[in-house]
Order: structure tokens, then C-alpha cells, then sequence
């Protein structure tokens, strides 16, 4: 009897320890869900802000922020297309943006126009191929005092309106190549024509100079007689017309040299419409895919060039490396310029520096078919 009244009490309190667990749970449950659903959605949505924020900082520093601007000489130039092209090729690679800007024609008030626009809109850097290398001064002056990096390539500024010249090659190469040229086209003797850009073009200018100094200086060129400089101002119908003036002012032409891609290409064409291929040669600084046509039909047996996209990638990559300070613009910087590799700041001859892309290339029959369809 005993046994069964003991276990009859141990059955009492087993149930009366159910029931009572059972109303704890029932009270702390729902207090339980309702703890843990708020803190889990608090710690998620801080853990996607954390992370969206994470994202945006790293895509930044990824696709970076910088503004970079190019103006050419002036619109419709097919090697300003190009120079363009690779200026705008190198700074998108880095993430960048590139700003293309040109005035329809060839003058500095054009350009510093488009100059102080840029440093309105707040651009990081201004890269300009100059239309005058001296009347740009007082914008680029503004713009650097902006805190905007300044470089000059291809035609450039003097070195007060600059942080750093990128230039084609250096101009005695230019000079003497473009001399031996002449020289060769006229069997040593005769008369010869320049036909430039504008009277203003810093780079067109610099090479004749070089040109007139190498042929005055050594005795093998004093049979060469330079009777013309003139200018089609890098417009084509221009350049055309002043092709045409200087056969009919100098019968005895024997050679035109045209250190301007839009001069050659127009020479090139008089000569041909003339019938005037292999009386009066042609040679100068040209673009394969204008100039095959004319060294096909014997009319230019040869020209020079460097890649105008090359130069303007080059350019890019200078004008990106001296925003984020990897170069400074000092003799002996050094820099990787994206697929083009490593280049070196040097002294440049007026007193600033520049970064030189490399000599020119000699184009003729044994290779225009290559090239004419690159650029």
C-alpha cells in the first residue's frame, strides 16, 4: 500500500513538473522568436550595408574617378582622329575617362576656349597639341594653377606652359631624315618645297628648323636649294591649292616634302591628278592607309611615321601618371605606360622635359600593304 501511495505521489509530481514546464515554454517561446528575428534582420541589413559600401569603395578604386582631356588642333584630321583614339584607348583601360576636344579650325583662340572650358568643368588633366606654342600660355598657366597637370604632345607649348612634353621623336631625327629624303628624291641637286602645317605648328616648325640647320651645316647638301615654305594650315583644299601654287611658281620643283599627314595626302593627290609622278617627288610624314595609293603609283616612293595611337596612349598614360604623382615631371621619372612598357622623363631642348616615343618609321613598297589597313 505503501509502494503504491509513493508511487502515486511521484506520478503527481512528474505531471505537476510537466505542467509547469509547459507554461514556461509557452511564455518564454514567443519571446524567444520574436528576440531573435529582430537582432538576425538588424545584423543582415548592417552586414549589406557594410558590404555594398565595401563594393563602392573598391569599385572606385578600381575603375578610378580621374577626368582626363585631350584637345587637338581642330576636327576632320585623320591623324588627330587617331592620336585621339589612343589617348582615349589608355585612359579607359585604367578606368578612366577621357574627354576628346578639338575647335573646328586650326587656331589657339579655338583651343584656349576649349582650354577654359575643361578648367570650368574641373578635369584632372589637359593634354593639347598645340595650334601656337606661345598664345596658349596664360590658359595653361590658369590650369595649372587650378591644380590641373598640364602636357603638351605631339605640337607642342614652351616649357613655362607644360609639366612635360610627349614627343613623336626628336626633332634633328625628324629633321634628318625628312633632309636625306629630299636629298635622295633629288639626286643630291635642284630645288625643293616645304609643305607645312600652319606658320604657328610647334612640331612642324621645330622639324624644319632642324632641317634647315642640317642642310646649311654639312657641305653634302649644298647643291640643295629649299625655295618655298609654304603653308596649307592642315586643311586639305588649302593644302591642295598650295601644292598647285608651287608647281606653277617653280617649274623646276624636283621634290615636295610635307611633314603633315593632311599636306602629303593632298600633294599627294595633285601629283597623281597631274601625271606628275616620277617629275616631281614626294616624301614627308604621312598615314599608311592615305599614303598607299601614292606609293602604289609611284608618286611617293617613301615616307615616314610613328603610330599616332601609339603616341596618344602614350600621352595618356603620362597625363595619368603625373595626376596620381607617380612622375612629377623630373629628369630620370620613370613609369609604365600600359602595353608600350617603361619610359624615362628627359631633358628636352627648350629648357623643359619630355618623354620621346621613338624614331621615325620608314614607309615604302616593301611594307605600305601591312600597315595601310592598321592606321
Amino acid at each position: 500500500m505503501i509502494n503504491e501511495e509513493e508511487k502515486m505521489k511521484k506520478w503527481m509530481t512528474v505531471v505537476c513538473l510537466l505542467i509547469v514546464a509547459a507554461f514556461v515554454f509557452a511564455a518564454c517561446a514567443p519571446a524567444a522568436e520574436t528576440a531573435s528575428q529582430v537582432p538576425e534582420s538588424s545584423t543582415e541589413s548592417g552586414e549589406a550595408s557594410a558590404e555594398s559600401s565595401t563594393e563602392a569603395s573598391a569599385g572606385t578604386e578600381t575603375t578610378g574617378s580621374g577626368k582626363h582631356a585631350i584637345v587637338f588642333k581642330n576636327t576632320g584630321n585623320p591623324y588627330g582622329e587617331k592620336e585621339m583614339e589612343g589617348f582615349e584607348n589608355a585612359v579607359k583601360e585604367a578606368g578612366q575617362e577621357a574627354i576628346l576636344r578639338a575647335p573646328d579650325q586650326p587656331t589657339a583662340e579655338g583651343q584656349i576656349q576649349i582650354i577654359e572650358e575643361l578648367i570650368a568643368q574641373g578635369v584632372d588633366s589637359i593634354t593639347v597639341v598645340a595650334n601656337d606654342p606661345d598664345a596658349l600660355q596664360p590658359a595653361l598657366t590658369k590650369a595649372m594653377q587650378a591644380g590641373i597637370k598640364v602636357i603638351a604632345v605631339d605640337s607642342g607649348v614652351n616649357a613655362q606652359s607644360r609639366e612635360l612634353f610627349v614627343n613623336q621623336a626628336g626633332s634633328e631625327l625628324i629633321g634628318q631624315a625628312l633632309m636625306d629624303a629630299a636629298y635622295d628624291m633629288c639626286s643630291g641637286s635642284g630645288e625643293f618645297a616645304i609643305l607645312s602645317a600652319t606658320s604657328q605648328a610647334t612640331n612642324q616648325n621645330a622639324w624644319i628648323e632642324a632641317l634647315q640647320k642640317i642642310m646649311e651645316s654639312d657641305e653634302k647638301y649644298k647643291d640643295m636649294e629649299l625655295v618655298k615654305v609654304a603653308y596649307g594650315d592642315d586643311l586639305r583644299d588649302k593644302s591642295v591649292s598650295e601644292t598647285e601654287a608651287l608647281l606653277q611658281s617653280y617649274p623646276d620643283l624636283k621634290c615636295i616634302v610635307a611633314p603633315t599627314t593632311v599636306g602629303i595626302a593632298a600633294a599627294g593627290k595633285v601629283l597623281t591628278d597631274k601625271n606628275l609622278g616620277g617629275k616631281v617627288a614626294l616624301t614627308g610624314l604621312g598615314l599608311p592607309s592615305e599614303m598607299a595609293e601614292y606609293i602604289d603609283n609611284g608618286v611617293c616612293e617613301y615616307m615616314f611615321l610613328w603610330n599616332p595611337m601609339d603616341l596618344g596612349y602614350l600621352a595618356g598614360y603620362t597625363a595619368m601618371a603625373l595626376t596620381d604623382g607617380t612622375i612629377t615631371g623630373a629628369t630620370g621619372d620613370k613609369f609604365e605606360a600600359g602595353t608600350l612598357g617603361e619610359y624615362t622623363v628627359v631633358d628636352a631642348s627648350d629648357g623643359g622635359t619630355e618623354i620621346i616615343l621613338g624614331p621615325p618609321f620608314r614607309f615604302d613598297s616593301s611594307n605600305i600593304a601591312e600597315w595601310k589597313d592598321v592606321y
